[in-house]
């Protein structure tokens, strides 16, 4: 969105009714407030984002489980939740279409939800909105240094894999990313985050930043994600395969959620 939309005004919008992902806001609200605005910046703080306009209201947005923004017809990554069907229908539009912007210069973003549970309504301004204040630090942009970090971990005795996937803690770090950082930090994700040592907790944010950096490097393309990742050995088949290096890996429910770990390796 910003390589497409920011610093150009919005020629056309689509909006396709959805009373799930957009409420009780109508269509025709969201095209008054994008058509003919100026693009003057957008903003993300975990799975939401926002479209900052040259006047009020702006659009905000939640990504959901397989909520999916992308440039028409440029290279795109589909997510493992998208399948193998056509990216379009029969009439060359994209399938699950909920919002379709172009801008001034005629390229398109559309905004795709298979599932129905993205979100989709109208602000002021982030700092207001109740949704976005919600939200603890974003693990891409705000990740606080270790001794910080250890400080709201010292206050919280639930499992750390729990406290990762906590948004008003940890903001856009889903259910692989957590497993994926505890086994780059060597953690058991049943251990209570208050437990978790300073060199523990400085090998934990070192593992958050890595795994967020390379993933999005690679443009969310799994296909280049390194050979030592537990995310090449955790997926395929029913279950993925049982060891990673020769080490066993378990799956069990962990903070509410499937999790995959090494209990050898990580204590």
């Amino acid at each position: 969105m910003r390589r497409v939309l920011q610093g150009r005004r919005i020629a056309e919008v689509e909006v396709v009714p959805d009373d799930i992902v957009m409420g009780s806001t109508p269509p025709e609200a969201f095209v008054e407030a994008m058509k003919g605005a100026a693009v003057t910046g957008i903003g993300r703080k975990g799975k939401y984002w926002w479209i900052e306009l040259d006047r009020t209201p702006w659009v905000f947005g939640h990504l959901g489980m397989a909520g999916w923004i992308r440039e028409l017809g440029a290279p795109t990554t589909r997510l493992r939740e998208h399948g193998n069907a056509p990216l379009d229908d029969k009439e060359g539009r994209p399938r699950f279409l909920k919002l379709m912007i172009t801008a001034e210069d005629g390229r398109r973003i559309a905004f795709t939800d298979q599932r129905r549970l993205a979100r989709l309504w109208l602000g002021d301004d982030p700092k207001s909105d109740s949704r976005i204040k919600e939200l603890g630090f974003d693990c891409y942009d705000e990740l606080p240094s270790a001794k910080d970090l250890r400080t709201y971990l010292m206050k919280r005795k639930a499992p750390i894999k729990a406290i990762l996937l906590d948004q008003s803690l940890f903001a856009g770090i889903g259910n692989w990313i957590a497993d994926e950082t505890l086994w780059h930090a060597r953690i058991s994700p049943k251990r209570s985050a208050d437990s978790l040592s300073p060199k523990e907790v400085e090998r934990l944010r070192s593992a958050i930043e890595m795994v967020m950096h390379v993933a999005v490097e690679a443009g969310a393309d799994s296909s280049k994600y390194p050979e030592d990742w537990l995310f090449t050995s955790r997926w395929g088949g029913k279950k993925g395969r049982t060891d990673i290096g020769g080490k066993k890996i378990i799956r069990e429910t962990v903070g509410g959620r499937t999790t995959a770990w090494v209990p050898s390796v990580q204590k």
